[in-house]
């Protein structure tokens, strides 16, 4: 009998070589490829000091001085955090969603790559880049490739570029800083920013559903969003939660529970024209940049941590005391103006320069500069700013829309009265609060900013009187009210606000009522050049007071800034201290990098600098201009200050010094020939005092913040230089006579 040769078995072995042999050659080619990506030849890779070093774009962050994250500087809005501050639920989440095998590769999920072919041919999509290599792609973003070459090159890279993460990192590393990279969506790149944006967490404070979503987030940002696409990132969201469940990271009742919670966020976007102390980080970006460019750095990307002067708590209050006062003056500037010509100008102003006054304020805008660069005349630009558009407009109230021309907007933002404020804490000169508009995102200007200078009115009279104490005259000295001429000065001679004169009137009265004759003879006698020489020395740009007598008045344009600095002497026992913003810069590793401390000068001995608070009390109690504080606002701590109000009510100012805070307020229109009518309105007792008053009664009230109401000012132990007892002063020096 004769047995058939059986010929499929040498076919098979034949096959099964080929195919082997296919194999080893691919992965020898790989294996090739490899090694010719890692020495180069296929275009540079980072070497191991750009891999322990990557640069990666960081948001400046910048904090309070209670710890509070203001704000940020960005292109990309990225911060970093350690290990330690992310919540393991989210490590839980991405290594059972993304790369389950993390823990045991070394960069290359090889079983993960391998299985790729078999899912291929069933049809399925598999993706085997681990976490490493996704750091990579992230730390070092890949060109656009179009053919299948280049993007094999460039996942070869990957490779080499993951593998060597692997030794230079731990796995702890490796992760953190894949999370500090990816791109959440929504502006937010990096776990902090997410977490921030999405729940207004930190990331240590992440629940189970919350890193589950934020995992979900990253297959596709848009698509799997919880803000624009939220049934999506809830079923994305119970897959990552079920990937946790099947690789015991959960259990299953705790899959059930989570999975049929809905989901809830906190959601805000975080911008460069929302949050608080607005007016404040935009200066502070002004002020950094030019800084930034000396040193090297970039205000944008390189991770500077700003560490500032301001107190979050302050700060609210002083939001809060400002939009609560100026909210009801508005109401009543609306009123005051309605149906009057020409509105909000002053009768001073004709149609004419109404017109004029537009059209300053038009070339101001951008709409302006856009058209101006597309070649447009004048008189085509003035046609575009007369055609109406719908348009998103600030009130009080509630943001509104309505159909105006340009032109219209800017005439009605013109009525709006604005405000600047700042508070500092005397003896480190810190600036705690600082408040230059009423909202950024339609008023960009602020009013705080040492460039904002407006004309001071009577809040400049301590300085003159400061100048004479200095030189040994008691506020017990008695003067006549009576007209004072300057023959030096063209015979200047000032005038009453009220018209009124006569009588006997002391120094520290004629301070607390603001009689501008009782002033005006205080400057005869210690003459225009040693008050400039004093204010010079309290920090005022002298470029804008000229020696001049009518400087007692408050002729000078100066900045609240300057304003609160200045005043902040006699809170500080008489030694100016420069008003700081910023204590330190620290780089993104925590080394400090900078350290601000402010510049002091002596400018009174204490016995004189307390007769001068002993002054500036009389202008807030009993019949000083600043006695509203008491009767009105019922604040009995000890305070002194001083009102001031410009001609024509242009300028409302109040500055008050607290033995604990120093704070002023100006309020009045962007254009100085808007304002009110009425002196009563219009003066700094009723525009600016008020705000000042919220703010102290706010502070006092927020126990936690330690501004007592029952601290008393510093008194010096040695005799006074002058007497301020004015029973005393009658009986022992007499008077002298204005001759």
């Amino acid at each position: 009998m004769k047995y058939k040769q059986n010929t499929t078995e040498p076919k098979f072995k034949k096959y099964l070589i080929i195919l082997w042999s296919l194999v080893g050659f691919a992965f020898l080619l790989v294996a090739l490829l490899i090694t010719l990506v890692s020495t180069g030849v296929f275009g540079e890779l980072p070497d191991t000091r750009v891999l322990e070093n990557p640069e990666t774009p960081v948001a400046t962050e910048i904090y309070t001085a209670d710890d509070k994250l203001l704000g940020k500087y960005f292109n990309e809005n990225r911060s970093t955090v350690s290990y330690d501050e992310i919540s393991p639920w989210l490590f839980k989440a991405l290594v059972a969603t993304e790369d389950v095998r993390f823990y045991k590769h070394s960069g290359i999920d090889l079983r993960g790559t391998a299985a790729i072919p078999f899912y291929l041919m069933r049809g399925k999509k598999k993706g085997a880049s681990t976490i490493s290599q996704q750091l990579a792609k992230n730390l070092f973003p890949r060109d656009y490739f179009r053919t299948l070459p280049q993007i094999v090159i460039r996942k070869l890279k990957e490779w080499v570029i993951a593998i060597r993460l692997e030794r230079l990192y731990t796995k702890e590393e490796i992760i953190t800083m894949y999370l500090n990279t990816v791109d959440f969506g929504s502006n937010a790149f990096g776990i902090k920013s997410a977490a921030k944006t999405f729940y207004n967490k930190k990331p240590s404070e992440l629940n189970l559903q919350e890193c589950a979503i934020l995992v979900g987030v990253l297959k596709a940002t848009n698509f799997f969003s919880p803000y624009y696409n939220p049934e999506n990132s809830k079923n994305r969201r119970n897959v990552v939660l079920n990937q946790m469940r099947k690789y015991d990271y959960i259990t299953r009742h705790v899959y059930d529970s989570v999975s049929s919670l809905p989901i809830q966020l906190d959601y805000q976007v975080e911008s460069h024209n929302r949050g608080l102390a607005m007016y404040f980080r935009e200066f502070i970006r002004m002020e950094l940049s030019e800084w930034c460019k000396d040193n090297g750095y970039d205000l944008y990307t390189s991770g500077l941590r700003i560490y500032t002067t301001i107190d979050s708590r302050m700060q609210k209050h002083a939001e809060e005391a400002t939009l609560e006062h100026l909210k009801e003056m508005q109401k009543l500037f609306f009123e005051h103006w309605k149906g009057v010509k020409n509105a909000p100008f002053g009768y001073e102003l004709d149609s004419k320069e109404v017109e004029s006054l537009m059209h300053q304020a038009i070339k101001r805008t951008d709409r302006y500069r856009i058209l101006k660069a597309n070649d447009k005349s004048w008189n085509e630009i003035l046609k575009d700013f007369r055609v109406k558009r719908r348009m998103k407009l600030f009130s009080y109230e509630e943001e509104f829309y309505d159909t105006l021309s340009p032109w219209d907007s800017i005439y009605y933002y013109k009525f709006f009265l604005q405000p600047g404020f700042m508070a500092m804490e005397p003896h480190s000169g810190h600036i705690k609060a600082w408040v230059g508009g009423i909202d950024f995102r339609y008023f960009k200007y602020d009013h705080v900013n040492k460039k904002a200078r407006r004309q001071v009115g009577s809040t400049f009279k301590p300085f003159v009187y400061t100048t004479a104490i200095m030189e040994g005259y008691s506020p017990c000295m008695e003067v006549p009210n009576v007209p004072v001429v300057f023959p030096d000065y063209q015979n200047w001679q000032p005038k009453n606000s009220d018209g009124k004169y006569g009588g006997i009137m002391t120094l520290k009265e004629g301070m607390a009522k603001s009689i501008n004759c009782i002033t005006a003879w205080v400057m005869k006698q210690v003459g225009p050049q040693a008050v400039v020489e004093l204010v010079y020395k309290m920090g005022l740009d002298t470029a804008y007071v000229d020696p001049f007598p009518a400087i007692s008045l408050g002729t000078p344009d100066v900045s609240v800034y300057e304003m609160v600095g200045a005043f902040n002497t006699y809170a500080n026992n008489g030694v100016w201290v420069e008003p700081i913003y910023i204590t330190r810069i620290e780089d993104k590793n925590g080394n400090v990098i900078k350290e601000f401390i402010p510049r002091e000068v002596e400018i009174l001995s204490e016995g004189y600098n307390f007769v001068m608070l002993h002054m500036l009390q009389g202008v807030t109690s009993g019949y000083g201009t600043g006695v509203r504080l008491r009767y009105r606002y019922g604040i009995q701590s000890p305070i002194g200050g001083k009102t001031g109000t410009t001609q024509n009510n242009s300028d409302a100012w109040f500055i008050g010094v607290t033995p604990q805070l120093t704070a002023g307020c100006w309020v009045g229109n962007e254009d100085r020939s808007a304002h009110f009518r009425s002196m009563n309105l219009g003066q700094g007792a009723s525009l600016a005092l008020p705000i000042f008053a919220y703010f102290i009664k706010k502070v006092q009230a927020d126990t936690v913040l330690g501004i007592r109401p029952d601290m008393q000012f510093f008194k010096p132990e040695e005799e006074l230089p002058v007497e301020i007892d004015c029973n005393k002063y009658r009986q022992t020096e007499g008077n002298i006579k204005l001759e």
